[in-house]
């Protein structure tokens, strides 16, 4: 059976990342991002160059999936309910409806999966990557869970210790 995991940047050190990875036997890290940057030097590690160079110190392959990623108009949209709503990016706990409607319909929708089904590892893990801490305030969980819906894979959310 298909494993795969999601998870975040915020919460975590390069270190302990690298350890929730290693602990859930990920041998493919999805990157799923638009942007491959995280701001501020706390997620530094994060940035693209220097998390492909951690990963493959670790053993753990890495592809950028950017047809997956929600485009800048979609992040502002969220960013918009998530100032009505008065939370930050790194402290939302769920996705706004009207995101995720459109991301369904306008990115996962339209997305041919099968490629990335088809590239997941026969043993270990994959794990879609994005930046927000929990999996419900991020559109990593929209795809987990129409691979498992369309595909029956199993997912686990990996988070912060």
């Amino acid at each position: 059976m298909l494993k795969l995991a999601t998870i975040g940047v915020y919460g975590f050190d390069g270190d302990s990342h690298l350890e929730r990875l290693r602990q859930a036997d990920v041998r493919l890290l999805l990157d799923v991002r638009q942007r491959r940057g995280v701001r501020g030097p706390d997620y530094a590690w994060a940035n693209s160059l220097r998390l492909q160079a951690a990963l493959a110190r670790a053993g753990i392959a890495y592809e950028h999936r950017r047809e997956l990623a929600p485009t800048t108009e979609l992040r502002q949209l969220q960013y918009a309910e998530d100032d009505r709503q008065g939370v930050g990016k790194r402290s939302r706990r769920e996705l706004a409806a009207e995101y995720t409607r459109r991301y369904t319909a306008e990115i996962l929708d339209p997305a041919d999966l099968a490629p990335i089904v088809a590239a997941l590892p026969d043993s270990g893990t994959a794990a879609l990557f994005c930046v927000e801490r929990d999996p419900e305030a991020c559109h990593r969980s929209l795809v987990a869970r129409r691979l498992t819906e369309e595909y029956g894979i199993t997912v686990e959310h990996l988070r912060p210790m």
